[in-house]
Parts: structure tokens; C-alpha cells; sequence
């Protein structure tokens, strides 16, 4: 496989240092960009293709919040792993709604940010059980967090296969072979679903199928 390219978006020099030495261990993992904030992360994209983002919060000038949101209107394909010393639920579903692909805790070990990457990039999101207990607290049981999900869908029975398996980490081509259509079919139903729920990737569509009990 081609190498995954790789931003780091952290103020702490030490620290995107740190998460070098780890990537570096695979072979399939090159690190491209360095920033230091959201600002200087914005510029280097402009001359990089990028893969995945490790994108911390608080960042002096542009933070990783922000960033995200900037990401996301730019650059569409690159997905983003939020990074942080931050665990409470409402950083956790704010990111994921905006954008992000996963979260992580700073202190996570290699083999778990190397997982996460690996997976965003096949599948489009990786959640963990930090992730997972946010869903549970703020989506299924009646919290302050209010998603922006469009009321009132109704999926054909070819979308809610499709968005099943997308919850079973398939990748297009994997879908495509168990459902006997094209990965470029897919990729039009997944659209299709993106555009209906109004969410802005497949993270999005994994939240949906949690909040409504269809995984």
C-alpha cells in the first residue's frame, strides 16, 4: 500500500517528537507536515497532500477546534484524530460532530494511535471506549447535547444495508463484494446517506445509527 501521510498539529515540539519515534515503526507511515498551530497547519496543507491529522485542542492562535472546522471545508478527504489531555464528554461528541474521524488521549500508547490511524484511513472513523461511553451518556440517555441530525428520514433498504456494514468497519470494496454492486456504488449510497441524515462523514453515519438503535 501506498504510505499514509501524516500531519501533526501540537504546540509541544516534545510531544509531536514523541509521536514521530512511534509512527515511525511502521513502515507504512510517513509524517509530513508539522505545525504548531491551527493557522501554520492550514498553510502546509496547502502544498501537502495529507492523509490523517493528529490535531490537539489547545493550541495558541487558531486551535484544534477551529481547525477542525477549517479542515473540513478544505481539505474534505483528510480525516482527523483528535489528540488531547481533554476526556469530558462534550469535547469528545463536539469533535466528532464537527469532523473528526477519532479521539484520543495524549496518553494513549503507539499501538493504539497507529490502530486509529490505520483505521480512519480505510474506514473513515475509529472508535474507542472513551468514544463509545460519550455516545452513551450524550446520545442514547437524554443529555444537554443536541445533534444536528435532519428529523424525519427514511432510508430504503438498500441504504440501511449499506450503512450496516459501514458500522461493521467494511470498506467499499468489501461492502460491493457481500452486496454484489461496484465499489463506486457504494461510495454513491454512502453519499447518498451523508447528504439525507446530514452529517459530514462516515463518523457522522455511525453516530446516526447509534442515537436511532439500528446497531
Amino acid at each position: 500500500m501506498n504510505k499514509i501521510k501524516i500531519a501533526i498539529a501540537d504546540d509541544y515540539a516534545i510531544f509531536r517528537d514523541g509521536l514521530k519515534v512511534g509512527l515511525h515503526q511502521d513502515q507504512n507511515m510517513e509524517v509530513v507536515v508539522e505545525a504548531g498551530n491551527g493557522d501554520e497547519l492550514l498553510e502546509r496543507l496547502e502544498g501537502n497532500a495529507v492523509d490523517v491529522i493528529l490535531m490537539d485542542l489547545r493550541m495558541p492562535g487558531m486551535d484544534g477546534m477551529e481547525a477542525t472546522r477549517q479542515v473540513r471545508k478544505k481539505f474534505e478527504q483528510t480525516k482527523i484524530i483528535a489528540v488531547t489531555l481533554h476526556d469530558e464528554d462534550n469535547f469528545i461528541v463536539h469533535l466528532m460532530e464537527i469532523g473528526a474521524s477519532a479521539y484520543l488521549l495524549k496518553d494513549a500508547n503507539p499501538g493504539e494511535i497507529r490502530e486509529a490511524i490505520y483505521a480512519v484511513h480505510l474506514n473513515g472513523y475509529y472508535f474507542n471506549d472513551l468514544v463509545n461511553k460519550a455516545l452513551l451518556k450524550k446520545l442514547i440517555t437524554k443529555g444537554n447535547f443536541k445533534p444536528a441530525f435532519k428529523q424525519k428520514i427514511e432510508l430504503s433498504e438498500r441504504e440501511l444495508e449499506v450503512l450496516q456494514l459501514i458500522c461493521d468497519e467494511k470498506t467499499a470494496i468489501e461492502i460491493g463484494s457481500e452486496i454484489f454492486l461496484s465499489p463506486r456504488s457504494v461510495e454513491g449510497i454512502k453519499q447518498r446517506l451523508i447528504d439525507k441524515i446530514g452529517v459530514r462523514n462516515t463518523a457522522g453515519l455511525v453516530l446516526f445509527a447509534v442515537k436511532n438503535g439500528l446497531i
